[in-house]
C-alpha cells in the first residue's frame, strides 16, 4: 500500500535591498533551483517613506510542490544583502 504524499504549495518572499539585486536573484532562481514560473518583482517602500532610494524590493516565488529548499534560497537572498521572510 503507498502512501500518498501531501505537497503543500508554498510561497517564498525574498526581500532584496535594490532592483538590480532583485533581477539578479530572480534570474539565478531559474539557475540554481528550476524555478520556471518566472518571480514577481514588487517594490515594497519602507512605511513612511516616499523616497525611492527607501524601498527594498520583493522577489516572490511560487513553490507549488514544495521543491525549493529554503536553506538554499536564505544563502542566496544573503549574498545579494537580503533575506527570506518566513511564512
Amino acid at each position: 500500500m503507498s502512501e500518498a504524499r501531501h505537497v503543500r504549495h508554498v510561497r517564498h518572499v525574498l526581500v532584496l535591498p535594490d532592483r538590480d539585486a532583485a533581477e539578479e536573484v530572480a534570474e539565478a532562481l531559474a539557475e540554481q533551483f528550476g524555478v520556471t514560473e518566472e518571480p514577481q518583482l514588487v517594490r515594497d517602500a519602507l512605511a513612511g517613506e516616499d523616497d525611492a532610494e527607501d524601498a527594498q524590493w520583493l522577489v516572490v516565488v511560487e513553490d507549488p510542490d514544495g521543491a525549493c529548499d529554503p536553506t538554499g534560497l536564505d544563502g542566496l537572498a544573503a549574498e545579494y544583502e537580503g533575506w527570506r521572510e518566513a511564512e
